[in-house]
């Protein structure tokens, strides 16, 4: 019987491009993809797989403890891979509701469901994973100075962040109580193709397609660690294969920039002055800045980003210019929802 690994939310942006590229790098593995399709999955972002033989979508909420178990009867999973949450940091500030039920409640079914079905129908097999997607958000801010180390205590100041380093801690406990094989990723902020608009950079790469402004908020001082989408990937694949069961692995990009710098990079791209940038009013808590140590990642697993900020960047920038049919919808639906989200 051939290996098969759950992916939750894998309709997102970081979940589909991990779908693309784990394909590429075991093609002799299924896939099975479930997504509840809220307003930030996208069926066009895996559409061209519909009819793949080692490719299976289905539709469900990660709640649905019954739909788990169904899946677990029906496929042979060696692991999961869970991307499915809510992530936008201006959607929690504004309702925080779905954050604690999918973050939340979401992890903890999922983490029962399995690790009972570890316990018993899969004989609490040692080579079975369960791997949690979380953010280097859960460990607050830094100042101009320091980095986060996997050590850093949790200091989350969103709702959003907060909900997410709540999953971490359940992962952590299922490990600590149960001996569940859990791992845990924490990567800093990733750009790439199919990444929902309301997100900085494809809010920015669209605004100025369209003819349209750049909100910044501030001053744009604000520092992110920007990682390129396909780093990412190969970060979570390495950490499933090699990474010791019960550890927590940072995944940083190495490219800290200032908000209002990224912003600059991304009009010299599209050949636009400064003014197209707009401030606007900053929001409630704005983390000053997120920096990322990959001293444990490269050390225990040989893992380091390959895409150098520029290139990615660049390349986002082209995917955006030639896939206007993805993003227009999607950003005309935003614009009737009048939702103005505008960076993480």
């Amino acid at each position: 019987m051939g290996k098969t690994i759950l992916v939750t939310g894998g309709l997102g942006f970081i979940g589909s491009n991990f779908i693309r590229y784990y394909h590429q790098a075991h093609p002799e593995v299924e896939i099975v993809n479930l997504d509840k399709l809220t307003y930030s999955a996208n069926p066009e972002n895996l559409r061209d797989l519909a009819f793949d033989p080692w490719y299976h979508f289905q539709e469900g909420d990660i709640l649905d403890e019954a739909l788990l178990k169904d899946l677990i009867y029906r496929f042979p999973f060696q692991a999961v891979v869970h991307f499915a949450a809510e992530s936008h940091v201006d959607r929690s500030i504004h309702g925080s509701k779905e954050f604690i039920r999918t973050n939340v409640l979401g992890t903890h079914t999922l983490l029962e469901v399995f690790k009972d079905a570890w316990l018993n129908q899969f004989g609490q097999s040692p080579a079975f994973r369960f791997l949690h997607v979380s953010t280097d958000e859960v460990y607050g801010t830094l100042g101009l100075e320091g980095i986060f180390t996997e050590e850093t205590p949790f200091r989350p100041n969103s709702p959003y962040s907060a909900s997410k380093a709540s999953g971490d801690l359940l992962v952590r406990s299922y490990f600590e109580t149960f001996r569940f094989p859990t791992l845990t990723v924490r990567p800093s902020n990733n750009s790439g193709p199919y990444q929902f608009t309301e997100k900085f950079i494809p809010m920015m790469i669209t605004n100025l397609l369209e003819g349209q402004q750049v909100p910044v908020y501030g001053q744009g001082e604000n520092v992110r660690d920007w990682l390129f989408v396909e780093d990412a990937c190969r970060a979570i694949d390495r950490v499933l294969s090699l990474g010791k069961i019960g550890e927590a692995f940072n995944v940083g990009g190495e490219s800290e920039k200032r908000n209002i710098d990224l912003a600059r990079e991304v009009l010299t791209l599209l050949g636009k002055g400064e003014e197209w940038l707009r401030n606007v009013t900053d929001r409630p808590g704005h983390d000053l800045r997120y920096a990322l140590s990959n001293r444990k990642i490269k050390s225990e697993l040989g893992w380091e980003p390959q895409t150098c900020f520029s290139n990615g960047l660049a390349r986002t920038v082209r995917w955006y210019q030639e896939h206007p049919d993805w993003w227009q919808p999607l950003k005309a639906r935003l614009a009737r929802e009048s939702q103005g989200f505008w960076s993480k």
